[in-house]
């Protein structure tokens, strides 16, 4: 039985005591996002936002990683070349530790506070593809879910001030013969009769511990397990620049900040087309900047998230405030993504003037969960984007993803405001929603889709509101648009 969520909106209080203080309603209304459909231009809050967002600042003082021994053959190990430097610039109190032109091969990297990571032009990192290397483990978090695991290949944990600068390349080296068979496909270099992460006690037996609050410590993966390691992951760090920086060939998720606060993700450029090689997942994050970036990934190229299933109910953090401009997004199961792994809650994004553009694009607006992961997703407001071609739909929002439990999600206030979409794919538009918790408030302004099969395929929504919405050339209105109470699914 699945027990419909009324959310307790802890502002109602506070409201009482403002509207007695004098504040009138419109500001009130300013400050109040939840519950009914936003009044007013939801898009006044993003200077606040960008204002709230401080970038980090470093002594002028370089530490060059030759100088502590790096070679930058392609075949020498750096690792602790790499190390000695950034140790020493934190002990210095800050600065630049330089990665000169040259190929370094390395293990996993650690950042410390107030290290400003720079790869120059020329300079590509060959992070190892020996697991062995990306011991001893450390606290992460696989798939919204947290262990100890194997070290992602950029790692900080509870660090201030951090940066990855530069011009140079992030080369994780994952290949079909490296990382993404653990995947456990044949199309990603699988071979029946090796491991994989389908294996008993790996994928499934993570889930599993999670599902019965068994202890982090004891949750201890790594060497003998398949979880393969994100790429770049700061965990419960503060001021995380990444800048300029491209990255490629990651074993999985690929920029994935977790419980983090003021990110900036500006001007890089993200190409890696593994398994659920996602472009940028920023997971239960507040004040988050991604900027003129570049995503041609194997699985979604921006994908906010909070936690998966009951361990993302446990830590019950929200990604929230997150701003997304003038980003360019090639192949991937979608180009501005919400979820799976959201049981903690997303709200206040706002995406505009992006292009989104390939054959191998599923989706330009992605929204997705599940009974079995909850949580509310509120306020996610796109405009100006672009769509030359997609596969599948140019918006999906659903509730019917993967797995079900008895946790009902909250999906409302959804607005797209002037997108073009020159090849729609299958389907325009796809809303799925339940009875019992119909999607509420969406509005679509300035829409075009065209060239697309079928116009939309919407079921339990409250609130629609359409004005200048033509698909293959015709105008839909609002009390015109057929929306079905059936529950049925199209197992995306």
């Amino acid at each position: 039985m699945i027990n419909k969520v009324k959310p307790v909106n802890p502002l109602t209080t506070i409201k009482r005591y403002l509207l007695l203080l004098g504040f009138s309603s419109t500001i009130w209304s300013a400050f109040a996002q939840g519950g009914k459909a936003v009044n007013g231009n939801p898009w006044d809050k993003v200077p606040a936002i960008l204002a709230s967002i401080e970038a980090p600042v470093f002594p002028n003082k370089d530490f060059n990683i030759k100088d502590y021994g790096a070679v930058g053959d392609g075949k020498t190990n750096s690792s602790g070349a790499i190390r000695k430097a950034i140790e020493a610039c934190n002990r210095a109190g800050g600065g630049r530790v330089v990665v000169p032109a040259g190929r370094y091969l390395t293990g996993p990297v650690y950042l410390k506070s107030n290290v400003n990571f720079f790869v120059d032009k020329g300079a590509t990192i060959l992070f190892s593809t020996n697991p062995k290397d990306y011991l001893p483990l450390v606290r992460t978090r696989w798939e919204g879910v947290e262990l100890m695991n194997y070290s992602p290949l950029i790692y900080a944990y509870e660090e201030h001030n951090i940066a990855i600068t530069g011009e140079g390349t992030l080369d994780g080296q994952a290949s079909t013969d490296h990382w993404w068979p653990w995947k456990g496909k044949k199309d990603k270099g699988y071979v029946a009769g090796t491991p994989s992460q389908l294996d008993a006690g790996n994928r499934d037996a993570l889930f599993d511990m999670a599902e019965k609050d068994v202890p982090l410590e004891k949750r201890v993966f790594g060497e003998g397990h398949y979880l393969r390691p994100q790429f770049v992951q700061p965990y419960k760090c503060t001021r995380v620049l990444i800048q300029g920086v491209k990255v490629v060939r990651s074993p999985m998720w690929i920029i994935n900040p977790v419980l983090c606060n003021n990110v900036t993700i500006k001007g890089i450029t993200v190409e890696s087309n593994g398994p659920n090689n996602d472009g940028c997942d920023p997971e239960s994050c507040k004040d988050v900047l991604i900027k003129d970036c570049y995503f041609n990934t194997g699985d979604d190229c921006i994908a906010l998230k909070s936690g998966r299933n009951r361990d993302g109910r446990r830590i019950n953090v929200p990604c929230e405030n997150v701003v997304i401009q003038h980003c360019t997004m090639a192949n991937g199961h979608g180009g501005v993504v919400i979820g799976s792994e959201i049981s903690g809650g997303v709200k206040n994004v706002f995406a505009e003037d992006c292009q989104m553009n390939s054959p191998e694009l599923d989706r330009a607006l992605r929204i997705k969960t599940s009974t079995a992961r909850g949580g509310i997703t509120e306020n996610i407001y796109l405009r100006n984007i672009k769509v030359g071609r997609v596969k599948q739909e140019a918006i999906l929002i659903t509730m019917f993803y993967e797995d079900k439990g008895n946790f009902m999600p909250l999906i409302r206030n959804i607005r797209v405001d002037n997108m073009q979409v020159a090849y729609g794919g299958k389907t325009g538009i796809v809303v799925e929603g339940y009875k019992a918790q119909p999607v509420q408030n969406l509005q679509l302004s300035n829409l075009q889709i065209n060239n697309v099969k079928h116009p939309y395929h919407i079921s339990n929504l409250k609130g629609l509101k359409l004005e200048k919405v033509e698909i293959n050339g015709k105008n839909m209105r609002s009390e015109e648009v057929k929306i079905l109470d059936t529950e049925g699914n199209l197992h995306w």
